[in-house]
């Protein structure tokens, strides 16, 4: 479904990804790990058009979107939740919601539906469905922006650090969430620190050090390696 070719992205004279080659099968939960400044969020924006590519190629579903504009991504069918959740805090759940279908305006019955499901996918949302999102607690706005994403009825789910600062209760959730869709069959691809979980959940993992790929495998296969062990998972 998503194929990246020898991506790099700057800024500036500084290369935060230096030519990345991956790919994330349909129906597939791909996970890539790393520290802070490996280059994780920079390439999943390059992902979803928020930064452009310098050199290289991203196809989707067969087709080149190398230059395609971001909002025209999501209605090819990529959506993503962001690191640090990025709600419109002066708009309630619901309206969060509906800006979230907004690539889908026109079928309101289907919008109406997808709010529903939402709701039930996350029933605190439908408590707050009246609150300003900006009041929310953090778990509350990280369960927002994934079924904001998931509003636009994506083919590809790009999830970033959806773990970053919650608590461990919250976390469960938002992974066993990760773990629904994926038996729903939706294809995601996950950028997480909390590389145990992460690895869990993953069909498949790479890792990124410095803007390169230095490893990658099934998810059971990376949680095993001793390399990742040490660096990651914090035993030998």
């Amino acid at each position: 479904m998503l194929k990246l070719e020898s991506v790099k992205v700057a800024y500036g004279a500084i290369q935060a990804v230096k030519g990345v080659s991956l790919e994330v099968r349909k129906g597939e939960v791909v996970t890539i790990i790393g520290a802070n400044g490996a280059g994780k969020s920079t390439l999943l924006k390059s992902i979803c058009g928020l930064e452009p590519v310098s050199e290289g190629r991203i196809q989707f579903d067969g087709k080149d979107i190398t230059s395609v504009k971001s909002h025209d991504r999501v209605g090819l069918g990529i959506a993503m939740s962001p690191e640090g959740r990025g709600v419109f805090a002066d708009q309630t759940v619901r309206e969060n919601l509906m800006l979230g279908a907004y690539s889908r305006r026109k079928d309101v019955a289907a919008t109406a539906v997808a709010v529903e499901r939402e709701f039930k996918r996350f029933p605190r949302l439908r408590e707050r469905q009246d609150q300003l999102s900006g009041t929310l607690s953090g778990g509350e706005q990280q369960m927002l922006a994934i079924s904001r994403a998931l509003m636009s009825e994506p083919q590809l789910l790009l999830l970033d650090e959806p773990s970053l600062g919650l608590a461990p209760l919250i976390i469960k959730d938002i992974f066993d969430a990760i773990r629904q869709l994926r038996e729903a069959g939706l294809t995601i691809l996950l950028v997480e620190q909390m590389a145990k979980q992460a690895l869990g959940v993953a069909d498949r993992a790479y890792v990124l050090e410095t803007g390169h790929i230095t490893l990658e495998g099934t998810g059971r296969a990376l949680l095993n390696d001793p390399k990742v062990k040490a660096a990651y998972l914090g035993t030998h």
